[in-house]
């Protein structure tokens, strides 16, 4: 079952990184949407990184529940501050998709990284 947690990882991952390249090759529109909603555009660079580099991080599993955790806390941010306009059937369809990325992110930050990650690998070897 440890292919499962690594799937599991890429799976919620992936979506971080192709948003991150799709920001990357059109940044005025991503740019716009934030002011649209208060956000300073000086955060639009670190933002993409961040959803860019962290879930590669959690990917290799690599202090899988810290980053897990801010991947979490950034999910939460944006649900907060761009997805509760719920008469918008789009936002509603959003918040509900990020619930489920919260979740998911959950269920990695309860459970100990199993074989296929570099904190296994790491306490393993800690344990020789």
């Amino acid at each position: 079952m440890h292919i499962v947690e690594v799937l599991g990882r890429i799976f919620i991952s992936s979506l971080f990184i192709v948003e991150a390249i799709r920001k990357f090759f059109s940044p005025d529109e991503g740019m716009i949407y934030m002011s649209d909603y208060g956000v300073p555009e000086i955060l639009f660079y670190p933002s993409l990184i961040f959803e860019f580099v962290i879930p590669l991080i959690l990917i290799a599993g690599f202090k899988t529940r810290f980053f897990a955790s801010l991947l979490f806390l950034f999910v939460l941010s944006v649900t907060v501050i761009f997805h509760t306009d719920f008469s918008n059937n789009m936002q509603m369809i959003s918040f509900l998709k990020n619930l489920a990325i919260m979740g998911g992110l959950l269920i990695i930050i309860s459970n100990k990284p199993q074989m296929c990650s570099i904190d296994y690998y790491l306490e393993s070897k800690k344990g020789n």
